[in-house]
């Protein structure tokens, strides 16, 4: 069955994984998750993550960081704001800090994909991809 929203999927599989303790999670890959990946690896939410070719489109492994041995997951929450049927954007000056700078928000921008930080940084609107805290 093909997926209609595959960053959504991809969120959703890092979430659940979380939740359930895994080390890493496999993804069905394409250019944005691993651009998204990439993020989250700078900005602190996961460990690693790695792209296995394959015959088809390719495997994204994400490995899943804690915070303590307790198996409690360092992102709390993901929340997917811009959807295939909705989507979202922002210009660059209505972009404000998530939770006061303490969480992050994943942009499309002309630049590539990057956090609300970086966005402000370089003057640039785009898409909301998601928030994390």
């Amino acid at each position: 069955m093909p997926i209609s929203d595959p960053v959504a999927d991809m969120l959703t599989r890092i979430r659940n994984a979380g939740k359930a303790g895994f080390n890493s999670v496999d993804i069905p890959g394409s250019k944005m998750k691993t651009n998204i990946a990439k993020v989250l690896k700078s900005e602190g939410y996961i460990k690693n993550y790695k792209f296995i070719k394959d015959r088809l489109q390719g495997i994204l492994r994400v490995y899943l960081k804690y915070v303590d041995e307790g198996r409690t997951h360092v992102i709390l929450g993901i929340d997917r704001m811009s959807k295939p049927s909705r989507r979202v954007y922002l210009k660059s000056k209505d972009i404000k800090p998530f939770l006061n700078g303490l969480g992050t928000v994943i942009l499309s921008t002309s630049k590539g994909i990057m956090t609300d930080k970086d966005a402000r940084k370089y003057n640039l609107g785009g898409e909301v991809i998601c928030r994390l805290h």
